[in-house]
């Protein structure tokens, strides 16, 4: 009866989100029209920080509110998981579905996106990354309260970049469909865009809260470790907000919307919740933690060698890059 219970957990969760993303990602669409932002913008900004303002409190208040080391350590592997499971299973899967979608004759298999912007978000991410992995190796508090000055500054400097954009004519996008709290309305108020992407964003929460509770309820059941909640199971319902969009996005024919909502959410990622870690602690990882900013740096390395080399992503190849999340989550599961 209480596997049963968890069960009718995920599949609520999951009816749950999809309600949130259709409203989310529908009212930033119109917001995004309304104050004349590029897609990129859009996607890297608006629903990048939309969905992922929300999991950034969960390292936040383990880190400053929590009494015991588990607390922290659960507040750093939140911080440490997010990056890695954008960057090695998130991306890959939007390359899968792309070929499923074209397997099923509803689109091309090749992505239609402006890779400069890609590019642009792929290297903030490497270089607040790699500052962040350099860190573990200097125990010094200076360097690390230096470092989380300079990551929340260069993600000041990528906001600006990004809203400082060009709206470009006849992109992706494609006609919007009418919000859908106003739907008789040609040009909704900003008023209900905002109540309607509040709404989404509050479905796209209780969504990712409900599974998050089944995944720790079942974790508990079958004896599985910390770490692997802390790296592998909490972050995949923390980023199920980004990945409902980007799906649905990508199903809509709505590539710069897709990437961009992932490729953004790893770039706050990657500068915000690491910023709150160095400040919070001492920035002691554990090996076994580590070794997962290291794949995630590897990863977006090779996307970006794809770009420099190929001058687009080739879906079958960026899927590839999962095989660092299978790859590792054996390791764990294998070495526990």
């Amino acid at each position: 009866m209480t596997t049963m219970l968890y069960i009718l957990m995920f599949v609520a969760s999951v009816a749950v989100t999809l309600g949130g993303c259709a409203l989310f990602t529908n009212a930033v669409e119109w917001l995004g029209k309304r104050l004349g932002v590029s897609e990129g913008a859009v996607g890297s900004i608006f629903a990048a920080i939309g969905t992922t303002l929300p999991e950034t409190s969960i390292p936040i208040i383990a880190i400053f509110f929590g009494e015991s080391q588990e607390e922290t350590d659960v507040g750093l592997g939140a911080i440490l998981g997010a990056p890695f499971m954008l960057s090695t299973l998130v991306l890959p899967i939007l390359a899968f579905l792309l070929m499923l979608y074209a397997w099923m004759g509803k689109r091309t298999a090749r992505f239609q996106l402006n890779y400069r912007e890609v590019i642009t978000d792929l290297t903030f991410f490497t270089v607040g990354y790699v500052v962040a992995l350099a860190c573990i190796y200097i125990p010094s508090r200076l360097v690390h309260i230096i470092a989380a000055v300079g990551l929340i500054l260069l993600y000041g400097v990528y906001m600006r970049l990004k809203l400082s954009a060009p709206e470009e004519e006849g992109g992706a996008g494609g006609q919007l469909e009418p919000l859908i709290f106003a739907k008789s309305a040609a040009t909704p108020s900003r008023i209900m865009i905002g109540l309607q992407a509040f709404a989404g964003l509050a479905g796209l929460i209780l969504g990712a809260h409900l599974f998050v509770s089944a995944a720790e309820s079942m974790a508990g059941m079958f004896a599985v470790s910390p770490l692997i909640l802390a790296l592998l199971i909490a972050p995949l319902a923390t980023e199920l907000p980004e990945m409902s969009n980007s799906f649905l996005w990508l199903y809509r024919k709505k590539d710069r919307l897709a990437v961009a909502n992932v490729t953004g959410a790893m770039v706050f990622q990657g500068t915000i919740p690491v910023s709150v870690g160095l400040l919070g602690t001492e920035w002691a990882i554990a090996s076994s933690a580590s070794v997962t900013m290291v794949l995630a740096v590897q990863a977006v390395v090779f996307y970006l060698l794809q770009l420099f080399i190929g001058g687009y992503w080739r879906a079958w190849l960026l899927s590839s890059g999962a095989l660092l999340y299978i790859g590792y989550t054996l390791y764990l599961a294998l070495g526990q």
